[in-house]
Parts: C-alpha cells; sequence; structure tokens
C-alpha cells in the first residue's frame, strides 16, 4: 500500500537532539549502511550516525523522496519518523522487513485495534528513554520545547538484545 506523506501536520515536524541519539547507537553494528528516510543534511540522526564511521542515506519529502514510495538497501532505517504517519509508517517498515529504529512517542502506541493488530504478530523492541527527551523545531536555533507531555521511546525490529530495554539519556551531555 503506497500512502504518500506530501499531506502531514505541523505536529509532525519535531527534530531530535543529540542526547536521544546516543542510546541508540550503541546497537548499530559498526560500518553500517543506515537509511533515515525522514531526514535531510541537517538532521542530528545524519551527522551523529556519519560521525561514528556508518554510511548514511537521507531522503525527505521536501526533496520529493517519499518514503512511501521508495526503498533504500541498508543495514537500518532509523528516524524519528512524522507523527501523523506512524501507523502506516510501521507498516511499511515491517514490510520492508529490515533492522529498523524509530523514535515515537509512546501515548496511544497501541491504543486502536488497527494498531494492536499491527505489532500483535510482529518481531520487535522497545527502547524507553527517561527522562522525556525534549524535542525542537529548527536546526538553525535548537531551542528545546520544555514540557514535552509524552514519554519518547524507540520502537525497533531485530536491533535490541530483548524486547524491552531501558536507557538513561543525558540531556547535559549536549
Amino acid at each position: 500500500m503506497i500512502v504518500s506523506s506530501v499531506a502531514k501536520s505541523r505536529d509532525d515536524e519535531y527534530y531530535t537532539p543529540a542526547y536521544a541519539i546516543q542510546p541508540i547507537k550503541k546497537y548499530i553494528k559498526p560500518n553500517s549502511k543506515i537509511w533515515c528516510p525522514f531526514d535531510t543534511e541537517k538532521s542530528l540522526f545524519v551527522k551523529e550516525l556519519s560521525k561514528d564511521g556508518h554510511e548514511v542515506i537521507y531522503t525527505h519529502i521536501e526533496y520529493g523522496q517519499d518514503f512511501f514510495g521508495i526503498d533504500v538497501e541498508c543495514d537500518y532505517i532509523i528516524s524519528n519518523p512524522p507523527y501523523s504517519k506512524k501507523v502506516d509508517v510501521f507498516k511499511r517498515l515491517f514490510e520492508l522487513g529490515r533492522p529498523f529504529a524509530m523514535l515515537v512517542g509512546v501515548v496511544g502506541l497501541f491504543d486502536s485495534i488497527e494498531k494492536a493488530d499491527l505489532f500483535k504478530d510482529k518481531e520487535f523492541e522497545i527502547m524507553y528513554l527517561n527522562p522525556r527527551v525534549s524535542y525542537f523545531r529548527d536546526y538553525d536555533n535548537p531551542v528545546e520545547i520544555k514540557g514535552i507531555p509524552y514519554q519518547s521511546a524507540y520502537v525497533c525490529h531485530k536491533i535490541l538484545p530483548k524486547q524491552i530495554v531501558f536507557e538513561r539519556i543525558n540531556k547535559t551531555m549536549y
């Protein structure tokens, strides 16, 4: 099923701080090829993963690259997907079958029959991050949005060593 990601909500563009990327990095094999499908060259996912020696391919709807209509050969798919497309993104990721890690808010993650059915027979892991991630909206002025009302977690497929992992993030590190 192809679903266009062209029509998106303003709430879809929250950017991830470097400290929230650090926990997933230790589970990625060295010198991997990573696709960041919702990212531009400014993305901290792109910068942090590249800095570790990975080959990072980034695509974004702004460049006419629709995640639902392209496929990139890679070892991992890692990003912070558009909130309004979360269900469709996970459907597509499971169809692709590659290891992935998507940073998402946990509120409403499994709260409907459709979402529960999507995950119930799939192999997946969750990495809970504590404390809450403070996202930002502008790479040129990365002021974190305070008081984010939801907990964030990486929903992964074939990356983590067990189904639930808890990671403490250090916001003062960056």
